[in-house]
Parts: C-alpha cells; structure tokens; sequence
C-alpha cells in the first residue's frame, strides 16, 4: 500500500542533485531504479521528450531549487496546490513532483516495456502548477507523532479483526517490513536529515500492516464485507502514513524555506 514511490525517488536523488551532493549520473541511476528508462515531455524549450540528465540540468537553469512529493487519493489532495488540470492528472496517477523555485510539476506515466512486460518506462509530464503550499503536509514532527497514534490504531485493528496473530500471515509481514525499512535508507537520497529517514520507515511499517489487515490469505475472516470493513477501520490510518511518507520526502524544502540550512 505505500510501496516506494516514483515521485519520491525524483524528489529525493532530484534534490540530492541540485543540491550537489551526488553526481548526475549517481542520480538518474537511483530515479530510474529497476525500470527501463525514464523520459520527460513538455520540458520548457524541448519540443519533444529528453532524457533526465538533460531534464534535471534544465530545471535548475529554470530556477528550481528543490523538488517536492504529491500523494493524491480521491477526496485528499496530499501535496497538490493546483491548478485543477495538474490535480486531476496527479490523482490519477497517484503521484506526482511539483518543483520550488517555478510554477512546474512532473507526473508520471508508466508502460509496459520489454518481453511480456518485464520492466517499465516512464515518461514524466511537466505541466504549470499553482505557486501555494501544498495541501495537507504536516511536518516531519507531526508526521512522527501522528505515525506513533496510527502505528497503536493499525496494531488494535489487526487484533481486533483477528489477523495479528494469523501465523505465516504475521511473519511474511514481518519480513516485508524489514526489506522496505533497508530499502528507505536508500530511497532518501543524501542530504536528508536523520529524522526523514525514521519517519519513513515508520509509515512504511504502517503501510505493511494495513497491507495484513486487507490480505485475503489464511487466518481470521477473509469474505469480501469482512475485507471491506477492514480497509473502512483503517482508511485514517493509512491517511496518516500518506501523509508522513510526503513530509519525509519532502524535508530537505521545508527545512530550506524555514532557513534551517
């Protein structure tokens, strides 16, 4: 449910970048991850799609300084500003980058590449946004005192619906937490506080329960009502991780608009 997404992994190693703590190279390699290869379209000055080398260069000489993460669900525009056409596209693809420093954002589509669809590409749209504060980001302090409330909500949840204890259920949920908690430490890209990192663990570790609660594999009641109510007692829950994942990314900006560096 709060898999790592596309958007943090631009925001973070973008930022990384402009800040000059990694190389280009360094950075694209880490964006692009395990997909094909990613592409952007509708960059100022290119008439066609460029690579992100070149996409990242350009942003800086347009005065973007940082990059920041939008999470929209439906009825929660987590980190959009607007206008309403850069919003819908955010939402559906559920993600999206909008820049600080100019009226920009990026939102990704993903195809299918290579035999059988082994792998992606991915080709980031850059469409005009609203210059406002995001919507519904809290601070990584927030953010972290919320997670500890969520994390005792999601726990009582599972107890209550009979899933905590579920046996292999229970213990793959452990092992996944444990492969995305190593695999946050390297999604935030360096340059982001300590404190960024904690936060997203933790609401990925959320994520992986609510990931149990709504699974329909052996142990408690699994009929489809039971799994709706599941996801129903848990929506707030998996709200606030939501929120959390984007503080955490977005970070580095937040704490450059305060001037805390």
């Amino acid at each position: 449910m709060l898999t790592e997404p596309r958007a943090g992994r631009l925001a973070a190693w973008g930022n990384a970048l402009l800040a000059g703590l990694v190389s280009p190279d360094d950075a694209v390699l880490a964006i692009v991850g395990e997909d094909a290869v990613h592409r952007v379209e509708g960059l100022p000055g290119e008439s066609g799609q460029v690579g992100l080398t070149l996409a990242l260069g350009r942003l800086r000489t347009l005065g973007v300084t940082g990059l920041r993460v939008a999470l929209p669900a439906p009825g929660h525009p987590l980190g959009l500003s607007g206008p309403p056409e850069f919003n819908a596209r955010a939402l559906e693809a559920e993600e999206a980058v909008v820049c600080y420093g100019a009226a920009l954002g990026l939102v990704p589509d993903v195809y299918e590449a290579g035999p059988e669809g082994v792998q992606v590409e991915v080709v980031w749209h850059v469409l005009p946004v609203r210059e406002a504060p995001p919507a519904d980001v809290p601070s990584l302090g927030e953010a972290e005192r919320e997670l500890a409330e969520a994390l005792r909500e999601a726990t009582e949840a599972l107890t209550r619906l009979d899933v905590a204890g579920s046996g292999p259920v229970a213990e793959a949920a452990v092992d996944a937490y444990r492969a995305r908690a190593e695999r946050g430490r390297e999604v935030l890209a360096p340059g982001y506080p300590s404190r960024a990192v904690r936060v997203l663990e933790l609401a990925q570790r959320v994520g992986t329960l609510i990931d149990v609660a709504t699974e329909s594999g052996p142990g408690g009641a699994v009929s489809a009502s039971e799994i709706s109510a599941r996801r129903e007692a848990l929506r707030p829950v998996e709200r606030t991780a939501r929120r959390a994942q984007v503080a955490a990314y977005n970070s580095v900006v937040e704490e450059r608009e305060r001037g805390v560096r």
